[in-house]
C-alpha cells in the first residue's frame, strides 16, 4: 500500500450538504480517501451514495448555495484545493486534473465541432501555435482509438456513436496531459463490449502517460478489471476500504459482501441472485446509527444509536463494522460465512 508521501490526491473528512425546504441533505458526510501517483482507485456505491458530489467538489464545481461544503480539506500535492480562489482553480481544473462525465451526450456541446472542443482546453492551458494544437488533437484522438481522426475533428457530436463520443470526451481529458483523471461512470450508457474497450483503454493510456485514476463506479464487475484500491461508499460515508485483492476475496463490511454476492457467477447459473433488501437513503433523512443499519442482517443495538469508527485488520484493510470485526477474530471466519 502506497505510503502519505506517495498520495497525489488526499481528501480528508470531506462534507458537503446542500439546504433547501428547510431541511439539510448530507451528501458527503465525512469522506476521506486517498490516491498516489500511477495509481487506480475506484470509489464505489449505489447510486445516491455521494461519489459524483465528492468528485465535482474535488474540482470546485458544486454550486453554492445550495451546496455547502461545511468541512474538511481536499489535498492535491499538499497544496488544498478549497482554499483556492476561482482562478487559481481554473488553472487546476482541465490542466492538471481532468474529468471523464458520465453521459458524453449531454457533456459535449452540440453546436460545436469535436476539433473545437478539443483544442480549447490546449488552449486556455497552454501557449502552442494552432498547428501545433491541431496535430495534437489528431494525435489524441489516435491515442484513444478513433479511426481517421482528422475527418472527425470536423464532426459534431451527434454524428458520432456513444462509444465514440466517450473516446473524444477521454482525449480532452488527456488533451493537458494531466497528473489525475477522475472517471464518473464512463461506460454506464455503453453496451458491454464497448465498455471493455474503454476500459482497456484507460488501461492503456495509464500505463503510457503515468497518471494516476479515480474512477466512480456502481459497478464491480469493472472494478475487478482496474482497480488497485478500493473505497466502498454508502450514504456519503466510507464503509470499507482496502487493496482491490482484499475487498474482493475478505469483504469485512456487510454492504461490500451484500454487493458482491449480487454478482453474477458462473457456478450460479439458474439461481437466484442475492439482492440487498431497501435502498440508499434520502441523504436528508438518513437513519441515526450506521447508516446501513435498516438493510443490515447483523446489526445489533448500538448499530441504531452510534457511527461506527473504521475497525483495521492490522494490514491496512479498514471496516466501520465491529460487529463482524469481533465475529472474525472470534470464529476465524470469512466472507462465505457472514452472507446470509
Amino acid at each position: 500500500m502506497a505510503t502519505n508521501q506517495d498520495m497525489l490526491l488526499s481528501i480528508q473528512d470531506l462534507k458537503v450538504y446542500f439546504r433547501g425546504n428547510g431541511k439539510i441533505a448530507r451528501a458527503v458526510d465525512g469522506v476521506s480517501c486517498e490516491v498516489a501517483h500511477g495509481e487506480t482507485v475506484c470509489l464505489v456505491g449505489e447510486s445516491g451514495c455521494g461519489k459524483t458530489v465528492s468528485a465535482l467538489t474535488i474540482l470546485g464545481l458544486i454550486s453554492q448555495p445550495p451546496g455547502e461544503i461545511v468541512g474538511g480539506r481536499i489535498l492535491f500535492k499538499g497544496q488544498n484545493l478549497l482554499d483556492m480562489t476561482e482562478d487559481e482553480m481554473q488553472k487546476i481544473r482541465g490542466n492538471r486534473i481532468a474529468m471523464v462525465f458520465q453521459e458524453p451526450m449531454t457533456s459535449l456541446n452540440p453546436v460545436f465541432t469535436v476539433g473545437d472542443q478539443i483544442e480549447e482546453a490546449i488552449m486556455v492551458h497552454e501557449n502552442v501555435s494552432p498547428a501545433e494544437t491541431r496535430e495534437r488533437c489528431v494525435r489524441l484522438l489516435t491515442d484513444v482509438g478513433i479511426a481517421a481522426p482528422e475527418e472527425r475533428l470536423k464532426d459534431y457530436p451527434h454524428q458520432l456513436s456513444g462509444g465514440q463520443r466517450q473516446r473524444v470526451m477521454i482525449a480532452m481529458a488527456l488533451a493537458c496531459h494531466p497528473e489525475l483523471v477522475i472517471a464518473d461512470e464512463p461506460t454506464t450508457a455503453l453496451d458491454v463490449t464497448v465498455q471493455a474497450q474503454i476500459l482497456n483503454l484507460f488501461a492503456a493510456l495509464q500505463k503510457k502517460m503515468g497518471m494516476s485514476l479515480l474512477y466512480i463506479t456502481h459497478d464491480l464487475s469493472v472494478v475487478a478489471k482496474i482497480a488497485d484500491r478500493i473505497y466502498v461508499m454508502y450514504a456519503g460515508i466510507i464503509v470499507e476500504q482496502a487493496d482491490a485483492s482484499d475487498i474482493f476475496h475478505h469483504p469485512h463490511h456487510p454492504y461490500t459482501q451484500g454487493l458482491l454476492a449480487s454478482l453474477p457467477a458462473r457456478g450460479n447459473r439458474g439461481k437466484k441472485l442475492h439482492s440487498i433488501p431497501g435502498q440508499v437513503p434520502d441523504p436528508a433523512y438518513k437513519p441515526s446509527g450506521c447508516p446501513f443499519h435498516p438493510r443490515c442482517d447483523f446489526a445489533v443495538t448500538t448499530c441504531h444509536d452510534t457511527l461506527p469508527e473504521m475497525c483495521d485488520d492490522g494490514k491496512g484493510h479498514l471496516s466501520r463494522c465491529p460487529v463482524l470485526y469481533e465475529l472474525r477474530y472470534e470464529t476465524g471466519g470469512g466472507r462465505d460465512q457472514f452472507i446470509q
